[in-house]
């Protein structure tokens, strides 16, 4: 049996940045908006077992593309000097596409959409993103912190069984003293 690629998201970075209304709050502080975009994307592609890549624009800068590699499956870049992340997204959606992965760019750059599914890629908006990471973030808040953990209190049995067998077994409990 042929063991199924990951599926693979580029994220127009700073077009999520301006379309998040948790991110868009961040605005004032670009760096820590990444930060928080980085993180939310970490825990998203690990939960729902997606490869990331993450493009920030650098076109006015005289730096050269820089390329970080979070875990295994998250990668953040910043373009070079002269390259808009658009280009550098095309670039990535269309070598993935040829080489049979499963490509969704996430943008709501009604240009870059089109440019894209002519690649052969999927295109996801801003917004919906949003809305799928916030429902991830709730099931995986639901899976660790659910009913299923046992309650703080001293009383641990009585957590776990119902009100009948309690009394009963109070009631021995009282008879034996």
């Amino acid at each position: 049996m042929k063991k199924r690629t990951r599926e693979h998201f580029i994220i127009d970075g700073y077009n999520v940045i301006n379309a998040w209304p948790q991110l868009i709050a961040l605005r004032d502080n670009l760096s820590y908006a990444r930060d928080q975009l980085i993180a939310a994307m970490a825990e998203y592609g690990a939960y729902e077992g997606y490869d990331v890549t993450i493009v920030f624009d650098a076109l006015f800068t005289v730096q050269e593309e820089t390329k970080e590699q979070v875990n295994e499956h998250l990668v953040v870049i910043y373009t070079g000097e002269g390259e808009t992340a658009d280009s550098y997204i095309e670039k990535l959606a269309y070598d993935l596409v040829r080489r049979g992965r499963e490509v969704h760019v996430v943008t709501s750059d009604g240009i870059e959409q089109s440019v894209i599914l002519g690649a052969g890629a999927y295109r996801m908006p801003s917004l919906e993103l949003c809305r799928a990471v916030a429902k991830v973030k709730k099931k995986i808040h639901e899976d660790y912190t659910g009913p299923h953990v046992l309650p703080l209190n001293r009383r641990e049995l009585g957590g776990r069984i119902d009100v009948e067998t309690a009394e009963k077994l109070d009631k021995i409990r009282k008879n034996n003293k």
